[in-house]
């Protein structure tokens, strides 16, 4: 089953970029991939488990964690809650 894994990946550069799309074109399962530097955000679509694509991204040496879309909304909100 095709699975979606997005993560919040510390690039900098090209180079960066050159890194993880390296990684994730040489990992197994993976059907395609889409790295935004702009946004340090890294999608990974593919036959693939969330854990393993994170442990993948972590070899390049940057720092890597689940994107937290969800999280983030709600502490958004939050702040904006307390701020009123």
């Amino acid at each position: 089953m095709a699975e979606t894994v997005v993560l919040k990946v510390g690039m900098s550069c090209e180079g960066c970029v050159g890194a993880v799309k390296r990684v994730l074109s040489k990992m197994e399962g993976v059907e395609s991939f889409d790295v935004n530097l702009t946004e340090q955000k890294v999608t990974v679509k593919g036959n693939v488990k969330p854990e393993a694509v994170l442990q993948t991204v972590s070899k390049t040496g940057k720092k890597t964690s689940f994107w937290e879309a969800e999280a983030e909304t709600k502490e958004a909100a939050a702040a904006v809650t307390a701020t009123e």
